[in-house]
């Protein structure tokens, strides 16, 4: 008989784990809905031209990464990569210019063919903030200052670094991009494979090598604050003094940068060492050409993504759930009766948990194994006499409780 296992690099979210994802996801969600964000839930696939698109068809992730098939209707068909995308998408098909502007707060999981490692993945999960119909930089402050104040609730902030940069106009990112290809062209015969490949498609790409000697040559490649238009500058001046204004700490990486044409001005990263190696734990940008390139209406736009995993893993252990009361009905008059009260009790906001086999005995190491802070006993004789048994599983001590009553003596507990 065949033995089955997960899927390598996915892997069951369950126990502490789930409750951290959701600490997680629960934090976020509460935050972006204090900053007036609405939730949205996009398909978790597309039609491959929407990623692929958007991520640039020669892109790593587009060419070697994406899970991609075509489907028994004879569709090509995405997994999603990430969520960008297909909230764009959403926004062209769903006619929603004239909602402008417009904020989203989406979650859940998305999917990259890469090599599994620490809080990362093949199916991973993100939270996802998105402003679209925004041009001037308050958008960029806000969005920033969102992603700032769920790391803060989390109680992680302290461990995050907001690593801040500028990718300019159009105008300033052409002027940038044909340097950038002058410089490494002189030095071509040194580049690696990969990023002799990128000179002619995507040669931002270049800053982001890993490769030891790419990142030697990087060292003296030309900065972009030196190809910046008057706008430009003045925009991210602006970024930067609204983060001033809002106490939110930055450095200035110039080496930060986006590869794609319809990335624009702003680019951010809240990085951390406290997972091991340096890595990103909140990344984004504004992309005013995405939506347009798409084929929907000019209209700016500027988002982040956060791992669920890398920010779960950070924030450690999540709070602990509401402790449950135990409901114990011993012989068939008394489940039959606690039935009721059990729906009644999780009526009145109680967490109840209810043993459906056992003894006494068995039926209350459930209960401590569960951390209920009390069991409700309920047999023939306490029927008999319109009771219950409130047993305090702290201290051990217990009380008869009218039926009746039960909610109200429930609540006095600590």
């Amino acid at each position: 008989m065949a033995k089955f296992q997960s899927v390598r690099g996915t892997h069951d979210i369950v126990g502490e784990t789930a409750a951290s994802h959701q600490y997680v996801v629960a934090v976020a969600r509460d935050c972006a809905h204090r900053y007036a964000f609405s939730d949205i839930d996009t398909p978790i696939f597309e039609f491959t031209p929407v990623f692929a698109r958007s991520m640039g068809e020669g892109s790593d992730v587009v060419r070697k990464e994406m899970y991609s098939f075509i489907d028994r209707g004879g569709e090509d068909i995405t997994l999603r990569p990430e969520f960008t995308a297909g909230i764009c998408r959403a926004f062209i098909s769903g006619g929603m210019q004239q909602d402008l502007p417009l904020k989203f707060f989406a979650h859940g999981p998305a999917f990259r063919y890469e090599r599994p490692q620490k809080g990362r993945l093949r199916q991973f999960h993100q939270i996802d903030t998105e402003i679209l119909g925004v041009e001037g930089p308050g958008a960029d402050i806000e969005i920033i200052a969102l992603g700032a104040e769920i790391l803060h609730q989390l109680g992680v902030l302290d461990r995050c670094v907001l690593e801040l940069n500028t990718l300019g106009d159009p105008d300033s990112r052409q002027a940038y991009r044909d340097a950038l290809v002058a410089y490494f062209s002189d030095h071509k015969d040194r580049l690696s494979e990969d990023s002799v490949d990128r000179l002619t498609r995507n040669p931002l790409r270049i800053l982001d090598s890993k490769d030891v000697g790419d990142r030697s040559i990087v060292v003296d490649a030309p900065l972009m604050a030196d190809y910046l238009t008057s706008a430009a500058r003045e925009f991210f001046a602006a970024v930067c003094e609204g983060l001033d204004v809002l106490g939110i700490a930055y450095n200035l990486n110039q080496r930060l940068v986006r590869g794609l044409d319809y990335y624009t001005h702003t680019a951010f990263e809240f990085v951390t060492d406290a997972l091991g190696s340096q890595g990103a734990v909140i990344a984004g940008g504004r992309y005013d050409g995405l939506i347009k390139m798409l084929g929907g209406p000019p209209t700016p736009g500027i988002g982040w993504a956060g791992g669920i995993e890398r920010l779960a893993m950070l924030a450690g252990q999540a709070p602990p759930p509401e402790r449950p009361i135990a409901l114990v009905p011993l012989g068939a008059a008394a489940e039959r009766l606690a039935l009721g009260l059990c729906h009644a009790l999780r009526r009145d906001g109680f967490t109840v948990d209810m043993g459906f086999r056992g003894n006494l005995g068995r039926r209350l190491k459930r209960a401590n194994k569960m951390n209920a802070r009390a069991a409700l006993i309920l047999g023939d004789d306490e029927i008999a006499k319109g009771i219950i048994t409130l047993r305090n599983l702290d201290d051990g001590s217990q009380q008869d409780v009218a039926l009746d009553d039960v909610a109200t003596q429930l609540q006095t507990l600590a």
